[in-house]
């Protein structure tokens, strides 16, 4: 069953994209929830359109997001958090923190974008993912020091 997603679905695909599922999938979750609809021929010529009329918009976003990653290359980060005598912080750096120290530096990155490939749990040099677009991904070293 093809479907057109109206919406970013983490493992499946992003918006305007043409994927094909289960019929299960489809019928009982995806489209009752809003989240696709069926890609019949219509909805396909629909479809086309405005990914024909959209893609001036998105090849601009790219571009911005290709600077900022430029820009981020030589960015390194220091973000502050209380920890006990071993070097584990209490709690744990989350991508709020990162958001606001990259704030601070003068970029502006949605924290939903950032993600780590090891959690920050203890003091330490780590590395944040930013997604800055579908096809821009940069990675920024941090370091987590004892306040």
């Amino acid at each position: 069953m093809e479907i057109i997603l109206k919406q970013d679905i983490k493992g499946l695909g992003e918006k305007d994209d043409l994927v094909t599922v289960k019929p299960g999938f489809g019928r009982n979750y995806l489209i009752p929830k809003g989240f696709g609809a069926l890609a019949t021929v219509s909805a396909k010529k629909v479809l086309a359109e405005n990914l024909k009329q959209a893609a001036f918009k998105q090849d601009k976003i790219k571009k911005d997001a290709q600077g900022i990653a430029e820009r981020l290359t030589d960015v390194k980060l220091t973000i502050g958090a209380k920890a006990g005598e071993s070097g584990k912080i209490f709690g744990a750096v989350n991508t709020i923190q990162i958001s606001e120290a990259l704030k601070a530096k003068g970029f502006e990155v949605d924290r939903r974008r950032i993600t780590f490939e090891t959690e920050p749990k203890f003091i330490g040099e780590y590395v944040a993912n930013l997604n800055l677009h579908k096809e821009v991904k940069v990675q920024v070293p941090f370091e987590v020091v004892v306040e």
